[in-house]
């Protein structure tokens, strides 16, 4: 590891050859947590190429722990890092898009630069982690969704949490975790929080030839936040989309906070589910649905995907996946 430090500290970036060598390292044990530390902290100080980006998913999805699922599944993740320490949106919408009827196969993680990731929330919800291929086809036939906790599946992923989480800061695993969720998903809809990452998911999303939506708060948010214009990519080309637009009006960011301790974020994501959120933080978990939806191609319209989202909110059906799914446990 100290010819690679030294090497990156000169300016120069890995081939995609050279980065897959050295995730397959970490997630071997290979390095020490220092030298792990200093890795990540190289790409702190400037943007990771496409090349070295290639190579970190190809080593990680070498190693992960494989999950073959028969449905079409969606996967709803923001990279997170954002600063904005907004409510569990993306793992609320998953469970509206689930509500629809359309499967989910949620691909998440404990918070490392935040109060509460999506692995935080669902373990408070109730839900055991697990990599059993048969446990989560069943929990996925019989609620339409599934949860895949990253550390699990990620060798790697397992290995830089605790070194992630003393950092406090958003690192280029962020960046990975949306690319390499272990049941290759056929729709994606992937937030992130700034344009640059944007441009290299389009790139890396494009190889695949899978549907996907990029969407990017553009006040920094790495979700549809309802705060401001939201710039939306698909493989068809990328558009602005209004507020107004999204989710009816315009919100404010301290209507999305998502508290200030896990307990309060839990309770945040109950009262949402239960169908009790404030007007602002419904409207903003419905049109990040309604988006997912609006991916899979099976509505004719964005207002037509809303309006699936609002059913699956507004009677229930969301609340009442969440609730199945935990009986299964």
């Amino acid at each position: 590891m100290r010819k690679i430090l030294q090497y990156l500290f000169e300016h120069n970036s890995l081939s995609r050859t050279e980065a897959y060598d050295v995730m397959m390292n970490i997630g071997r044990g290979v390095y020490n947590e220092h030298e792990i530390t200093s890795f990540m902290t190289v790409y702190l100080m400037r943007t990771i190429t496409i090349a070295e980006l290639q190579g970190f998913r190809d080593a990680l999805l070498e190693l992960c722990v494989p999950v073959a699922l028969e449905e079409n599944v969606i996967d709803i993740v923001g990279t997170g890092g954002d600063g904005k320490n907004t409510f569990n949106i993306s793992t609320l919408a998953c469970f509206i898009v689930a509500g629809t009827g359309q499967p989910v196969a949620k691909h998440g993680n404990y918070g490392a630069s935040s109060i509460s990731g999506a692995s935080n929330v669902m373990e408070r919800m109730g839900y055991k982690f697990k990599n059993d291929p048969a446990q989560l086809k069943h929990e996925l036939r019989e609620t339409n969704i599934c949860f895949m906790h990253a550390p699990l599946f990620h060798p790697a992923l397992k290995t830089v949490a605790p070194m992630r989480k003393n950092l406090g800061v958003r690192t280029f695993f962020n960046m990975l975790g949306p690319m390499v969720n272990p049941a290759s998903p056929a729709f994606q809809l992937v937030g992130v929080y700034n344009m640059e990452m944007a441009r290299l998911y389009n790139y890396l999303l494009q190889e695949t030839g899978k549907a996907f939506t990029i969407i990017h708060g553009l006040d920094g948010y790495d979700e549809i936040s309802l705060t401001n214009d939201t710039r939306v990519i698909t493989r068809e080309g990328d558009s602005i989309m209004t507020p107004e637009k999204l989710g009816k009006r315009m919100v404010s960011a301290s209507d999305i906070s998502g508290g200030e301790t896990p307990e309060e974020a839990a309770e945040i994501f109950t009262r949402i589910l239960k169908g009790k959120g404030t007007w602002a933080q419904n409207a903003v978990v419905l049109a990040n649905a309604a988006m997912a939806l609006h991916c899979t191609g099976k509505y004719n319209s964005y207002e037509d995907a809303y309006a699936a989202g609002v059913d699956s909110l507004d009677n229930g059906k969301a609340y009442a996946t969440l609730e199945k799914l935990i009986q299964l446990q």
